[in-house]
């Protein structure tokens, strides 16, 4: 219960155990049924009281409640007049507080004219409660700027973090901002906390996609789509349809993520990455296809935008952005797709991607993109007969892998696994030793979902 003034209202709902808003509205509650079917209207029946009314109460902010909420407090508190209720109970005669005055004895004892001020009274209280109501907020300024802070600092940490204890934090502050959105605050923070919530949403997908959990990826990501909806940013839509091509691209389903991809492209954000990443995302899975043209198209098409850019992007950067080393080790995606004609070019696009990934910080690496991209130019080794060079990629994806482990660098370890075994080199001391190191690491790295990157 809040503090504040202490009046009979506070001393009573103390005696009967009523302080909690929980107890007391479902007492209130009962005395509005129980009064509708006495007296009437019927309409009273459904009478409540919202917890900032209570806490109004409590606090003795209110002297003089609505009609309705008179009639409810006389009869839940009765033989007690209201005009007692709200004020001091030192301060009410003993020998009035069980007493009924003229104000609680309803309209049909007063003056036409007491009516009318009642009337009208009523009507300014109730205006000036529903005013309040509105300008009072739960966010405020620093709320927000606090909120985002933490947004920017989780999507610049998440692909050097290990996915499953950022989880748990992520879905708290998640959790905080759905807190947030049902709460009561100015329209333009309404719109900021929808983004914020579809962000941390999008962010849990990922996390969940990275942990192999493809189902809870895609509902986290319908969320994180209706989020986006709901504050009409269409940055955000279109990166979480990208999101869900690439949940469909891993699962084998293409023909959906180019789908996906495609219905992203309708939206157009103000500024930013997007579309180069849905582009991106597109010609790996015509690459999957083994669609060449097509694939090829979209390579081109990402190229073109890029070469259009200006801006940064309208959403908070880190995991959420499509930088050009990671759009290089799309491209070599896609290459090795489309078979033994195209490892040239495969090779060239994932050296440069794992180059540009390297010159990073380590602090700031992003490991899960990085180990894919030398899985990629491990491959194109690979295929090209050069297993001492594919040998080294792998074993350095094993030793990041073994910090961060996320299921797309499993599902390319254990594809790369069952290319070494058919390769024509499967039998030299170099690729017996890399299929016992890549067996030994998949015993003991399973990513899980925890209780209740980027790729």
């Amino acid at each position: 219960m809040h503090g504040g003034s202490r009046s009979l209202f506070n001393m009573l709902i103390t005696e009967r155990h009523w302080q909690d808003f929980e107890v007391f509205v479902r007492k209130y509650r009962q005395a509005a049924k129980e009064l509708a079917e006495s007296e009437g209207p019927a309409s009273l029946a459904t009478a409540t009281v919202s917890e900032w009314q209570f806490t109004r109460w409590v606090r003795g902010e209110t002297r003089r409640p609505h009609r309705d909420a008179r009639r409810i407090l006389a009869y839940l508190f009765r033989p007690i007049p209201v005009g007692n209720l709200f004020a001091p109970p030192l301060s009410v005669p003993a020998d009035t507080r069980g007493s009924v005055t003229e104000d609680d004895r309803g309209e049909s004892g007063a003056e036409e004219l007491g009516r009318e001020e009642d009337m009208v009274t009523d009507a300014a209280s109730e205006s000036a409660e529903w005013a309040a109501r509105v300008e009072s907020s739960n966010v405020g300024p620093h709320t927000m700027e606090q909120l985002e802070a933490d947004i920017r600092r989780i999507v610049t940490t998440y692909p050097n973090r290990p996915v499953e204890p950022l989880f748990h934090e992520v879905r708290g502050l998640r959790n905080r901002a759905f807190e947030l959105l049902e709460g009561r605050q100015p329209p333009h923070f309404t719109s900021d906390l929808y983004v914020a919530a579809g962000v941390l949403c999008g962010i849990l997908a990922n996390a969940s996609f990275d942990l192999g959990r493809y189902e809870a990826a895609e509902t986290q990501a319908r969320t994180a789509f209706m989020c986006a909806e709901l504050a009409g940013h269409n940055g955000l839509r279109a990166w979480v349809r990208g999101l869900q091509a690439l949940v469909a691209y891993w699962g084998g389903r293409a023909a959906v993520a180019v789908r996906l991809a495609d219905s992203g492209a309708d939206f157009s954000p103000e500024s930013g990455t997007a579309h180069i990443r849905l582009a991106s995302i597109k010609a790996r899975a015509y690459g999957q296809l083994n669609h060449s043209t097509e694939a090829i198209t979209a390579l081109r098409d990402a190229e073109n935008m890029r070469e259009l850019l200006t801006d940064g992007d309208d959403l908070p950067g880190g995991m959420m952005a499509f930088p050009f080393e990671k759009q290089r080790f799309y491209a070599s995606s896609t290459h090795l797709w489309l078979g033994p004609a195209h490892l040239e070019e495969a090779e060239a696009a994932a050296d440069e991607a794992v180059s540009m990934f390297e010159s990073a910080p380590p602090q700031k690496r992003r490991l899960g993109e990085m180990s894919l991209a030398r899985m990629d130019l491990a491959l194109a080794r690979l295929g090209r007969g050069e297993i001492e060079g594919a040998a080294h990629q792998v074993h350095a994806v094993l030793e990041s892998n073994s910090r961060r482990g996320t299921e797309s660098v499993r599902k390319r370890l254990s594809h790369f696994t069952s290319t070494l075994a058919q390769h024509p080199s499967s039998t030299s001391p170099t690729a017996i030793g890399l299929r016992e190191a890549l067996l030994a690491h998949q015993h003991r790295s399973t990513p899980t979902l925890p209780c209740g990157g980027s790729q």
